[in-house]
């Protein structure tokens, strides 16, 4: 039996759809993430499986529990770090931890070792108030707190978003020494770098899934040649190269543009001899490996 099971799951808000028949599986101790911008509806989903929301259509259950008719077991199985950080600015690091192990009649000393490497980053601070924390330390609360209670499910929305860089690699570390401990991880991220960091993942869009699969996987299933490609002119080299005719599509990443074509229909020197006859200089074209982002340009392409 999977550790959650999501069947055609809808969500509107007056005229807007949020979700539209979202239907998955995540199997037991799987870190398992959804990647896509703001407004993809994760938060709603996410909000449905902790039963903070009750779905239009559609069934979710976790641990063998119905989200809706069940949901005070939901609760005591589950871990939750909502996209804001929701821990009590006016109590300290210390006694944040206390009270939400005290809400689940569990205790600090008991499971502190799913903590250990989190919290003593926190040590220092532990009599400061929660509201006084920096970015990245309020984040390490927030995942402490989730914890305290060794829930058998974690779902985490986007909380790597508006820390530094730094405090994004612990965190992510940090969710795959959890695995460890059999505990599913359900996480999501604006961040397509991060998708690398998960077992499996979903590509999420207006509210539909896109594609499901091992990071791996998913560059396995681009069926493109792809390029990068700079000019002295980058204003007007996104417009070219999406009119050259053998484009699949061009999308800039970065401080490069990442040209898709077909398999077999031009070659670099075609497509600088392309260029240059519009008036490009300095073309600097490299033959690249997929990533995740390009992946779903391309799922969002097919949508198109």
């Amino acid at each position: 039996m999977p550790a959650v099971r999501i069947e055609n799951i809808r969500k509107s808000y007056s005229d807007t759809v949020a979700l539209k028949g979202i239907s998955l599986e995540v199997e037991k101790g799987e870190l398992f993430g959804f990647i896509g911008p703001d407004g993809s509806g994760k938060t709603s989903l996410f909000r449905i499986l902790v039963s903070l929301l009750l779905p239009d259509e559609g069934r979710a259950v976790m641990e063998g529990h119905d989200v809706v008719s069940e949901y005070r077991m939901i609760r005591r199985i589950t871990g939750y770090m909502p996209e804001r950080f929701s821990l009590y600015h006016d109590l300290s690091v210390e006694e944040n931890l206390k009270f939400f192990a005290g809400i689940f009649k569990a205790s600090v000393e008991e499971n502190y070792y799913l903590i250990e490497d989190i919290f003593k980053m926190l040590v220092p601070f532990k009599k400061r108030l929660a509201g006084k924390l920096s970015g990245g330390m309020k984040q390490k609360l927030a995942l402490s707190c989730a914890l305290i209670h060794k829930p058998k499910v974690l779902i985490l929305d986007e909380p790597t978003t508006g820390v530094d860089a730094v405090s994004r690699k612990d965190f992510w570390e940090m969710l795959r020494k959890l695995r460890e401990e059999k505990i599913t991880i359900l996480v999501s991220t604006p961040y397509m770098d991060e998708a690398g960091m998960c077992d499996r993942v979903a590509l999420v869009q207006k509210g539909e899934i896109l594609g499901t699969n091992t990071p791996e996987g998913l560059k396995d299933e681009y069926s493109y040649i792809l390029f990068a490609v700079k000019s002295d002119d980058m204003f007007n080299l996104l417009h070219h190269l999406n009119e050259f005719e053998a484009a699949r599509s061009a999308h800039r990443f970065g401080e490069n543009i990442h040209l898709a074509l077909e398999p077999g229909k031009k070659d670099m020197r075609e497509i600088t001899n392309y260029l240059r006859e519009r008036g490009h200089q300095g073309i600097d074209i490299k033959r690249i490996v997929p990533e995740v982002e390009d992946c779903f340009m391309e799922l969002m392409h097919n949508e198109d």
